[in-house]
């Protein structure tokens, strides 16, 4: 009976355990904030080929990400023939919705789509703890009441990764690859427990 109980709880324990984190030691980080320098210029508009998958709807067309001011971005994505589908505002923690296309007007997309970009464009995020994983260093911070991960590369100082989790499930990967003078020329933005992605290319502008 005692093996019973032992053997419940470690699955207990395993099952509810985050695997972002699994088997690795919390370490005191030097460092107060984790910075995510993608989209931090105001000089520049930040364009992207973009290809969004929401359920069994697929849009393709231009995203243009802009900070407008500090804790200002703008987030607009449009038809290549110009036609809007979304066009969001985060001020500080607000968040404004300027426009959003019917079909995909729905509370659980728009949440989602919410918490994405305002991940996405977050710079300076206060860390409550860190990791290292072999070359990378991993940072945890919060933000929206989730729990989001930082892969910082020990080579090159360039964030790579961006996990958001809740407790014990992670939910948004975010990767970024080709970076170039602070730009990420390629974004992959992967939900785990919902049907919808996002994949962006860098456009020279």
């Amino acid at each position: 009976m005692r093996y019973l109980i032992t053997s419940i709880a470690l699955f207990l324990f395993s099952s509810c355990s985050l695997q972002t984190t699994k088997g690795l030691l919390e370490q005191k980080s030097e460092k107060e904030f984790v910075i995510n320098p993608y989209f931090a210029n105001t000089a520049i508009d930040y364009i992207y080929k973009a290809k969004i998958t929401i359920n069994d709807n697929k849009f393709g067309g231009i995203l243009i990400v802009k900070k407008i001011k500090d804790n200002q971005h703008r987030v607009v994505f449009t038809t290549e023939f110009g036609n809007k589908i979304f066009d969001f505002e985060f001020i500080d923690n607000e968040f404004k919705v300027n426009y959003i296309l019917d079909k995909i007007n729905k509370k659980i997309i728009l949440n989602a789509l919410k918490k994405d970009f305002h991940l996405l464009v977050s710079e300076s995020n206060l860390i409550e703890t860190m990791y290292l994983i072999d070359d990378e260093t991993l940072y945890q911070s919060k933000l929206n009441k989730k729990y989001n991960y930082y892969f910082i590369s020990n080579e090159n100082s360039l964030l790579k990764k961006i996990v958001m989790t809740s407790k014990n499930k992670e939910k948004l990967c975010i990767t970024f690859s080709e970076i170039e003078k602070n730009i990420a020329k390629n974004i992959r933005m992967t939900h785990q427990n919902f049907n919808m992605n996002i994949d962006l290319i860098y456009i020279n502008n």
